[in-house]
C-alpha cells in the first residue's frame, strides 16, 4: 500500500521533471544556434581575399554539421524520456488494475456515492489492520508501540526529549485539541448509546472521565481507550475510539463491572523485613482500606528474618481484619522468577488477575483499577511503566529535612524518571500466565526473568498494553550488585544502579561541587572588597 501510494505521488513529479528537461534542452539548443560573441567567433576571411567565398561556405558547412549533431542528440534523449514515461504509465495501469477499490477512493470522482462507500470501507479496513481487536506477533521487546496516558489536566508521556517533561499539561495546540475532541466525542457517544430507547439515562460529562490511554501506529491511525465513572461504585464505562488518519470511529462501547474482580498481589521476598513493613503500610491503606478486592501472596526464600515477616503479616491481619493472604516458604536461593511462578501456580480459586510486585513498590488504589481495566483473559496483558524515585538524600540534600514518603511521590524530572527499561511489574490473568508457560526457572538471581516473560507475550497474539501510569512508584533503595551474578546480569544491575541515583543535572552538581563552592567563595570575597 505504501509503495503504491508513493508511486502515485511520484508520477506527477516525474511528468514535471520531463517538462523541465525538455524546456532545458530547448534552451540549450537555442543557445547553441545563437551566433557566438565577437571574442569567440571563428576567424573570417577578409572581404577582398580571393578565397572569401570558399571560406564562408566552409564555415557555414561546419555550423550546419554542428546543428545536425545537436538535433540528433536531442532526438535520442527525447526518445529515451518518452520510453521511460511509457513504462511508468504501464506500471501505474497495472497498479490500478491490481487495487481498483482503494484507488477508486482517490481517483474516481464521477461517482461520489461509490467513492464515499469505498472511503468508509477503506477506513474500516484500517481498524481491522491496526492492533485494536487483538494483538500481533512481535519480534523483540522494542517492537511494541507503547501507549501514553492522560487525564483532563495532564499527559503522561514516555518520549520526553530535552524540553518535555514526564508529566505535563498538553502544551501543543494540536495535541490539546486532539484529546479534547476525543473526550467530547466519547461523552457524546455515552449520552447517545446505540440501540437504547429514549428512557431517562445518566447524563455523562467530562468530569466523569477517569483516565485514558492512546497510541499511534504510523501507517494505520491512533487508538484511544477512555475510562469513565459508571453508574455505581466499582463500575466503569469504557469507550474505544480509533482515528484512521481521518474521522474518529467508535470501535466499542461497553459496560465494565469490576466489583468482583480480585487481584492477587504476588511478592517474592528474602530478608528485607524493614522494607516489607513499609510495603505493608502501603498495602493496608491502598489495597485493604481503599480497594478491598485484593489478595496477597508472599513467597519467602530462606529462614532468616522469616519470623519478623510473618509477624508483620499477622499484625496487619488482626488490626485490619484481613484474611486474604498466603505465605509460602521456600528453602532455597532467592530467585524472583521462581517466587512469582510458585505464587501464581499456588492459587486454586477462579481465574484471577495477577499483579507481580516487589517489596520496594508503592501503588495507589487508582493503579489497581488500571490493572483490572487493562487486562482481559485471552486478549490483553498490562505492562505499566512505573515512575522510579531518585535518591531522596541527593534530591532534598539542600533542605532542612527530607519530606515524608507521600510528599516525595510526585512526578517531575527532578524527582525521578519513567522506568521504561523495566518489565517486572505486570498484571495479567492467571490463565494467560499459565498458557504462555510462566517464567524461565533456569534464571537465577537478579534480572532477566521479566524480559523473558515479556517477550513471550509479544510473540503471542495477546495485546500488550504498555503505558506510563501515575499511581505506581519504585521507591529508591541502595542497590547491591553481587559478584555471583552473570556478566549480563551484573551489567544490567550496574546500569540500573547508575540511573537510580539522580538526574544528570543533580549528579553534575555533585561532581562539580568543589568548583561551585570555590566560585561562591570568590564571589563572597569580591562583594566584601566592594
Amino acid at each position: 500500500m505504501m509503495l503504491r501510494r508513493g508511486f502515485i505521488l511520484f508520477l506527477p513529479r516525474l511528468v514535471g521533471l520531463l517538462v523541465v528537461a525538455c524546456c532545458s534542452m530547448s534552451i540549450v539548443y537555442m543557445l547553441a544556434c545563437t551566433p557566438k560573441g565577437d571574442t569567440q567567433q571563428l576567424a573570417l576571411p577578409r572581404v577582398h581575399s580571393p578565397t572569401a567565398k570558399e571560406g564562408y561556405e566552409a564555415i557555414l558547412q561546419e555550423r550546419e554539421e554542428q546543428h545536425r549533431n545537436y538535433i540528433i542528440i536531442l532526438k535520442k534523449q527525447i526518445a529515451q524520456l518518452k520510453a521511460e514515461l511509457q513504462g511508468r504509465t504501464e506500471q501505474l495501469k497495472n497498479v490500478q488494475n491490481q487495487y481498483p477499490d482503494s484507488l477508486d477512493i482517490r481517483l474516481d470522482h464521477s461517482k461520489p456515492e461509490k467513492a464515499q462507500a469505498n472511503l468508509l470501507a477503506f477506513l474500516r479496513s484500517q481498524v481491522d489492520k491496526a492492533e485494536v481487536h487483538s494483538g500481533v506477533k512481535l519480534s523483540t521487546e522494542y517492537a511494541a508501540v507503547p501507549f501514553e496516558s492522560f487525564t483532563l489536566q495532564k499527559v503522561y508521556q514516555l518520549e520526553t526529549g530535552l524540553t518535555r517533561h514526564p508529566e505535563e499539561k498538553p502544551v501543543r495546540k494540536d495535541k490539546r485539541d486532539e484529546l479534547i475532541e476525543v473526550i467530547e466525542l466519547a461523552v457524546g457517544s455515552l449520552n447517545k448509546p446505540d440501540g437504547v430507547s429514549n428512557a431517562k439515562l445518566h447524563e455523562y460529562t467530562a468530569s466523569d472521565f477517569v483516565e485514558g490511554i492512546y497510541r499511534t501506529e504510523k501507517n494505520k491511525g491512533t487508538l484511544y481507550e477512555l475510562t469513565f465513572k459508571g453508574d455505581a461504585k466499582h463500575q466503569f464505562k469504557k469507550i474505544v475510539l480509533f482515528r484512521p488518519f481521518g474521522p474518529v470511529m467508535k470501535v466499542k462501547n461497553e459496560n465494565v463491572n469490576m466489583a468482583d474482580t480480585l487481584i492477587n498481589v504476588i511478592v517474592p521476598l528474602a530478608k528485607r523485613a524493614s522494607k516489607f513493613q513499609q510495603f505493608m503500610q502501603n498495602f493496608r491503606e491502598m489495597g485493604i482500606q481503599q480497594d478491598g478486592r485484593i489478595h496477597l501472596t508472599v513467597v519467602y526464600f530462606g529462614k532468616e528474618q522469616m519470623n519478623e515477616v510473618k509477624s508483620i503479616l499477622e499484625n496487619t491481619s488482626k488490626s485490619a481484619n484481613f484474611k486474604n493472604f498466603t505465605f509460602i516458604q521456600l528453602n532455597e536461593e532467592f530467585s524472583r522468577g521462581k517466587g512469582l511462578d510458585v505464587g501464581a501456580r499456588f492459587w486454586k480459586g477462579d481465574n484471577v488477575v495477577l499483579f507481580f510486585c516487589d517489596v520496594d513498590i508503592y501503588f495507589t488504589a487508582e493503579f489497581l483499577n488500571s490493572c483490572r481495566l487493562n487486562t482481559q483473559p485471552g486478549k490483553k496483558v498490562f505492562y505499566p511503566v512505573l515512575f522510579s524515585q531518585y535518591n531522596p538524600n541527593i534530591i532534598y540534600g539542600h533542605h532542612d529535612s527530607i519530606p515524608s514518603l507521600e510528599q516525595q511521590l510526585i512526578i517531575k524530572k527532578e524527582t525521578g524518571f519513567w522506568r521504561d527499561f523495566g518489565f517486572g511489574m505486570t498484571c495479567q490473568y492467571r490463565s494467560d500466565f499459565i498458557n504462555i508457560g510462566g517464567f524461565d526457572l533456569d534464571i537465577k538471581g537478579w534480572g532477566g526473568e521479566d524480559v523473558h516473560l515479556y517477550r513471550k507475550y509479544l510473540h503471542s497474539n495477546l495485546m500488550v498494553i504498555r503505558t506510563p501510569v501515575r499511581g505506581l512508584f519504585h521507591l529508591w533503595h541502595e542497590k547491591q550488585c553481587l559478584d555471583e551474578l552473570t556478566p549480563e546480569q551484573y551489567k544490567m544491575c550496574m546500569q540500573s544502579k547508575a540511573m537510580n541515583e539522580a538526574s544528570h543535572g543533580q549528579l553534575g552538581m555533585l561532581i562539580f561541587k568543589q568548583e561551585i563552592e570555590t566560585h561562591l567563595h570568590r564571589q563572597k570575597l569580591s562583594s566584601k572588597k566592594t
